[in-house]
């Protein structure tokens, strides 16, 4: 999330005349992110979260519209779209795609617990599960070709060992790909800051702009690769905590049983998972667009874990 177009109060207060949600109350801008514009609206009718869409287009949205739609009419606590007067879920403001959703309660957490990864877990295999009657497809942007490409753009800001470090890992995924297992619609960013914590309760699932289909693996290890890196972060260049990694990966498993296959390719997908982060983090710090308020991450960090799962002797598993 980020402000990249500026939207004022006498904006917002024309747009909302398209809904019924009230009077505005107050609007505020969201800095953390780096990929749409989002504001927190607060209206007569309740609390709202805004959102500009600063590079999908109006014809890539309606499966992310429909996939939250459907979610959470099956109980999964994730943003639901707020139609218009003419029942429409997308419209536009100050030029770009925009629509209003829920906001949902909690907050994130930086230091989650083993009881709150394996809430996570249960929430993820549950929100798969419901995801299995979608059928809604969206292939993924961050995929095998996005890897290559964007790869190479970035490769001439690196130093010779992690342009090496790159090459050989594009490479290897790009030879040894998921088969064989589970597939769906995924989340693709479930990191801390996109969960709302209630205690050790779930409030919501939030920015769904990468979601695609995919593995469902493949979304589980983005999620363990940032919930449950050892207890003093991967700045230190520790690995995995194992209590919160099994706490996770059990209750994900109560809600959605992993097949042998999975356990069997693990380790590939929690690799997979960490590059393509570690790309997605070298491009946005090396070839940034323009904007307000933008936090680009460290990409140091996603090496570090990268490297942290070539270097293990095992991988922790159920």
């Amino acid at each position: 999330m980020a402000v990249f177009t500026s939207v004022t109060e006498a904006d917002i207060t024309a747009w909302l005349a398209n809904y019924s949600l009230g009077d505005l109350a107050e609007l505020q801008g969201i800095p953390a992110g780096i990929e749409n514009t989002n504001y927190f609206v607060t209206t007569s009718n309740g609390r709202f979260v805004l959102t500009l869409f600063e590079k999908l287009t109006a014809d890539d949205l309606p499966f992310y519209l429909n996939l939250m739609s459907h979610l959470a009419r099956h109980g999964i606590p994730c943003p639901a779209p707020v139609a218009d007067r003419h029942n429409r879920l997308l419209g536009e403001l100050n030029g770009k795609p925009a629509c209003i959703v829920s906001r949902l309660s909690g907050k994130s957490v930086t230091q989650p617990s083993a009881a709150q990864c394996a809430a996570v877990g249960a929430m993820l295999g549950q929100m798969h599960s419901a995801g299995q009657s979608f059928e809604d497809q969206m292939l993924n942007p961050r995929g095998s070709a996005w890897r290559f490409e964007a790869s190479q753009q970035v490769q001439r800001f690196l130093s010779p060992q992690d342009a090496a470090l790159l090459e050989s890992e594009v490479e290897l995924h790009a030879k040894n790909t998921l088969t064989d297992i589970p597939r769906g619609t995924i989340h693709a960013d479930l990191f801390r800051d996109n969960v709302l914590m209630d205690g050790n309760r779930v409030g919501g699932l939030i920015d769904f702009y990468f979601a695609c289909t995919g593995n469902l693996l493949y979304d589980v290890a983005i999620t363990v690769n940032d919930w449950c890196m050892g207890a003093d972060g991967p700045s230190t260049g520790s690995g995995l905590d194992e209590e919160r990694t099994r706490a996770m990966l059990r209750a994900y498993h109560s809600a959605r049983p992993f097949t042998a296959r999975e356990a069997e390719v693990w380790p590939l997908a929690l690799r997979v998972a960490a590059l393509r982060f570690w790309i997605s983090r070298l491009y946005d710090l090396h070839l940034p667009r323009d904007g307000e308020m933008v936090h680009a991450h460290d990409p140091e960090q996603f090496k570090r874990i990268l490297q942290n799962h070539i270097a293990a002797s095992r991988t922790i598993w159920l």
